[in-house]
C-alpha cells in the first residue's frame, strides 16, 4: 500500500482495483499503519465524504529503497500488477 500511495494519488477504489483486497481490509490496514509508525493521511478533494486520495507522510520503519528494489518480486508474490 505504501508504495502505491507514494507513486501516485490513490483512493480506496484504486487501491482495491490494484490489490484485489476487500475495501474494508484496505481501510483497516491503512488505519493500522500508524501503529508501526507509518503516517498516511487522507486528503479531502471534493464535497463527498470519500472524495479524495491518500498521501504518505512518513514511511516509518519501512525501508523505501528495499521496497523499490524488490517491487517486482513483491508484486509477483501478491499476484498483482502495478500500472
Amino acid at each position: 500500500m505504501c508504495y502505491l500511495i507514494s507513486q501516485q494519488q490513490q483512493n480506496l477504489l484504486s487501491l482495491h482495483q490494484i490489490s484485489k483486497m476487500p475495501r474494508r481490509t484496505i481501510q483497516d490496514t491503512l488505519a493500522a499503519m500508524l501503529d508501526i509508525g507509518v503516517k498516511i493521511t487522507f486528503i479531502q478533494d471534493g464535497e463527498r465524504h470519500n472524495a479524495g486520495y491518500y498521501q504518505l507522510k512518513d514511511w516509518g520503519p519501512i525501508n523505501y529503497q528495499w521496497v523499490e528494489a524488490n517491487i517486482a518480486d513483491i508484486c509477483q508474490q501478491l499476484d498483482i500488477d502495478i500500472p
